[in-house]
């Protein structure tokens, strides 16, 4: 009986360190260039580096991705230093004068929460940058439309927006915004607009996607001093579409380099659907914790 039991430990440890050794190996992410060739970190560093623009494109609830963005917000910082600027879809142009209260700290965090119009998953996923940029005396630029105005949009077309005070236009690009339909993407705006739940024309829901585009474009090109890291969903950089074009308008030759995000069930070789998304990737497995 003892044998038996010691026969049965043995395995049991056996199995215990083959798991160890399967986990040990698992990566939780792997970085691509644009050939789907895996590079190291340092690599896309200074790829990055050499850029005035970097797109850090994001899935906005990937607990792996917002770890990175921090390290390459760091990393870069440690190279360009007091020419960086930041910016973020993740807050509204009108809450610009709360972000540089709250980094002159002349606000504290409590009322910066209570009066900004934050993402449910800030704390976790952009908290620790802001808080980066605040300590390292970053610039940090409220680049997106405030919401209400994209939802004008939607519901009215771009049109509207020349009926706006010119107070509201403090926030918004020069207008009119130049947009084309196009119909490549018919599908996926198609598709967001079953998930609103309600009947809402296909065209608007892609002028309301590209005056998020136009206003990112704008104030990034605005507020340029040297290197801007610029944080948003892939959605809004992939394809050298989104804020890309925008950009290019109102910057005419700026020098951009693009990182997307990608979840995949193997992330040792990136699928060759995602080629031609990004200039580098960040390859991440699809079992990996959610932030929501």
């Amino acid at each position: 009986m003892i044998k038996k039991i010691t026969v049965l430990a043995a395995l049991f440890l056996t199995l215990c360190w083959t798991l160890q050794a399967q986990n040990v190996n698992k990566r939780m992410y792997v970085l691509y260039d644009a050939q789907g060739k895996e590079i190291t970190y340092p690599q896309l560093v200074k790829e990055l580096a050499k850029a005035e623009v970097v797109f850090l494109g994001e899935i906005h609830n990937c607990s792996v991705t917002h770890w990175l963005h921090l390290q390459l917000v760091q990393s870069l910082y440690g190279i360009h230093e007091k020419d960086l600027t930041i910016g973020a879809e993740m807050f509204e142009a009108d809450n610009q004068l709360l972000v540089d209260e709250y980094l002159k700290s002349q606000i504290n965090f409590e009322r910066f929460e209570a009066e900004t119009r934050l993402w449910p998953n800030y704390s976790t996923d952009y908290e620790p940058i802001l808080y980066f940029a605040k300590e390292h005396h970053i610039p940090f630029v409220a680049t997106n439309v405030p919401r209400r105005y994209a939802n004008v949009v939607k519901e009215k077309g771009l049109e509207y927006l020349d009926s706006l005070s010119d107070e509201a236009k403090r926030y918004l690009p020069e207008l009119p915004i130049s947009f084309t339909f196009d119909s490549e993407k018919e599908g996926m705006f198609s598709m967001m607009r079953m998930m609103g739940g309600k009947e809402t024309d296909t065209k608007q829901l892609a002028q309301a996607q590209a005056i998020k585009d136009a206003t990112m474009a704008w104030f990034i090109a605005k507020t340029f001093r040297g290197h801007f890291i610029h944080l948003n969903g892939c959605l809004h950089s992939d394809m050298g579409g989104g804020i890309l074009p925008y950009l290019e308008q109102y910057r005419p030759g700026t020098v951009t380099k693009t990182l997307c995000t990608v979840h995949q069930e193997d992330i040792d070789q990136l699928d060759e659907i995602n080629l031609g998304r990004a200039d580098f990737y960040i390859c991440v497995p699809e079992d990996i914790t959610r932030t929501y």
